[in-house]
């Protein structure tokens, strides 16, 4: 049996904040913009890989379209 068999769909679980962030991130817009919380929320994203950083120093974020 394959893997695939197995598992229909393929979900990385968001949050209610997450979900909420992903609808403002729809262009890049500059991390330091965003409020402690806001940002300490998208540095989680950018780990579960639904948001990707754009450069080092005052890096700017966008949501990661699948």
């Amino acid at each position: 049996m394959k893997l695939n068999e197995l598992v229909k769909t393929f979900e990385i679980y968001t949050s209610n904040d997450e979900k909420a962030m992903l609808k403002k991130l729809n262009y890049p817009r500059a991390l330091s913009s965003f409020s402690e919380r806001e940002q300490f929320t998208i540095e989680g994203m950018i780990r579960k890989s639904l948001v990707i950083k754009i450069g080092d120093k005052d890096p700017k974020v966008i949501a990661n379209e699948f």
